[in-house]
C-alpha cells in the first residue's frame, strides 16, 4: 500500500518505517547477458556450472538483482504513483551496494523496503531506502543497497 504524504510532519515520521514487499519473481538470468555482453560461463553454461560452481548451476548476474529495483518497488506503475501528486521519479544514486548471496537460476526473489530517509529537496521529496533482494527458501539475501531517489511534485 502507498502510504499518502500530505503533511511534512507525516513526512518525517515515516522515516524507519518498512513499506513492504514486492510479489515473487522467477529469476531467469539468459536475457541479462545478452544486455550486457556479460556471457561468463557461472551465467550461462548450466554444464560447465554443474561441474565447477559452488552453486551447481548458473547463477543471475549480481546487477540484474540491483536493476529489478523499479520494477519490484513499483516505481513504474503510472496507475499507482509513489506519491499522491507525484509527477515524477528520478534515480538519484545509490550508498552502500553488497550481493551477499547468488540467485540461483530458476529462484525467486522478492524485494523488502525499509525507508531510512526523507528529505525535501526543491520542488519534491528525496528518499532513501533499504533495497534488499531476498531469495526464496535462502536465509541470506542477493542484494542489499541504499537506494536514493527524488519523487518531484
Amino acid at each position: 500500500s502507498r502510504a499518502s504524504f500530505a503533511s511534512s510532519a507525516e513526512r518525517r515520521g515515516f522515516a524507519g518505517r518498512e513499506l513492504g514487499y514486492s510479489d515473487w519473481l522467477t529469476v531467469d538470468q539468459g536475457q541479462f547477458a545478452a544486455c550486457t555482453s556479460d556471457h561468463q560461463w557461472i551465467h550461462t553454461d548450466p554444464a560447465r556450472a554443474a561441474r565447477e560452481s559452488p552453486w551447481k548451476t548458473t547463477i543471475a548476474h549480481g546487477y540484474l538483482t540491483l536493476s529489478l529495483y523499479p520494477m519490484l518497488r513499483g516505481l513504474v506503475d503510472a496507475d499507482k504513483p509513489l506519491f499522491p501528486g507525484v509527477t515524477r521519479v528520478i534515480n538519484y544514486g545509490l550508498d552502500k551496494l553488497r550481493f551477499p548471496n547468488a540467485v540461483k537460476s530458476g529462484s525467486r526473489v522478492r524485494a523488502r523496503c525499509v525507508l531510512h530517509k526523507l528529505e525535501e529537496v526543491t520542488g519534491g521529496l528525496q528518499l532513501t531506502e533499504q533495497y534488499t533482494v531476498e531469495i526464496e527458501g535462502e536465509p541470506k539475501p542477493a542484494c542489499v543497497a541504499e537506494a536514493i531517489m527524488r519523487a518531484y511534485f
